[in-house]
């Protein structure tokens, strides 16, 4: 690599699903590719890093979504106004031209910018064996993809709004955002400008995901249009809020989203628990556990009882592989139900979901 002998090869075009519908085109390296991007990422990310501002929390060290999700709850109890953007297809229409200035500023390294210019170039195959050439974007599935987006953004957005707008606090993960205004006029004014500096810089908002919300005096809500938003898994809108003293009060809180929830529980399905008579019950949750702890801690954070479905929906897979597995529970749910209670009495720590007090719910 250092002496730029290196060629990367094509990208795989690889389609998922959206959540919101549709589907997006990944473009997945070759195992050596990953390797050679690790080695380029380990290299440029340390002199790029320290530029990066506070509040962008997407794909960087000792940042995290729930760092988002908890300094936005603090902002959303200061201001009564909320404008949430998210850029579409930010990946698949990066101006090259303006990225390759972006790195130039930041590195002298030549093997470095050489195979940065290389991957963005690549071509994407497809699974038929058509060849698209790309001359802009940068591959989604790359290892280095998301650092030069953020990179990318630092300049179009982060210091852009920090040196136009320096009164106005916001939160960037990745392509999706949040500035938080005092008035509904200034909400409005900061949406155009955005739509201009976007545009100015190759790209667009996405119409249907960015809007202004209203998120403070529930009694004057049904006045506005939007008074609640989705961001990272977590839907912020108003709940009801204990008090330090006991008192109880709505405030504008997140919680987990729908989308997340149904998300959760397809997966489970998919596991196909209830069919797995060739498990034991210790094999299961040696299985599901990494998953379970991972929702509970991100998901768990705030309003934890919305997860209570979840654990219902777990529980009720582990009754029907229950009456599978063993004869004699074979069409005995609420003998299989009993069973199982007594299980968590003995071992309550044996599931995720049963240690964090959510071992109910069986029926």
């Amino acid at each position: 690599m250092s002496s730029g002998s290196y060629m990367p090869p094509p990208v795989r075009a690889v389609s998922i699903p959206k959540k919101s519908g549709g589907e997006r085109i990944l473009g997945i390296p070759t195992v050596t590719d990953r390797i050679a991007q690790m080695v380029v990422k380990l290299q440029f990310e340390p002199e790029v890093e320290p530029h990066f501002l506070e509040d962008s929390y997407g794909y960087r060290p000792g940042k995290s979504a729930i760092q988002a999700i908890g300094v936005t709850r603090k902002r959303c109890w200061r201001y009564p106004w909320v404008l949430e953007f998210d850029i579409r297809g930010l990946f698949d229409n990066i101006p090259h031209e303006l990225l390759l200035k972006a790195i130039d500023r930041h590195t002298a390294n030549p093997w470095v910018k050489l195979y940065i210019r290389r991957w963005l170039t690549a071509p994407l195959v497809h699974a038929d064996g058509r060849t698209d050439e790309r001359d802009k974007g940068t591959p989604q599935g790359g290892v280095i993809s998301p650092l030069l987006a953020n990179l990318f953004l630092h300049y179009t957005f982060d210091r852009w709004i920090s040196r136009h707008f320096p009164a106005i606090d916001w939160c960037r993960y990745a392509d999706d955002g949040l500035l938080h205004c005092s008035t509904q006029r200034q909400a409005r004014f900061l949406l155009r400008s955005l739509h201009e500096r976007f545009r100015e810089c190759g790209l667009e908002l996405h119409p249907e995901k960015t809007r202004i919300v209203y998120c403070q005096d529930h009694r004057r809500a049904s006045n506005h249009a939007h008074t609640s938003f989705d961001f990272l898994g977590y839907t912020f809108k108003k709940r009801v809020v204990k008090g330090r003293s006991g008192e109880l009060f709505l405030g504008f809180c997140p919680g987990i989203s729908r989308p997340s929830i149904q998300g959760i529980i397809e997966k489970v399905r998919k596991w196909r628990i209830g069919q797995r008579t060739d498990l034991s019950i210790t094999d299961i949750a040696g299985f599901i556990n990494p998953y379970l702890h991972g929702w509970w801690n991100y998901y768990g954070r705030y309003y934890r009882s919305l997860m209570y479905r979840v654990a219902r929906y777990v529980n009720q897979r582990l009754v029907r592989w229950a009456m599978r597995k063993f004869k004699h529970l074979r069409g005995r749910k609420k003998k299989t139900i009993a069973t199982l209670e007594r299980l968590v009495k003995v071992r309550p720590k044996l599931f995720a979901h049963w240690s964090q007090g959510m071992s109910g719910a069986f029926a």
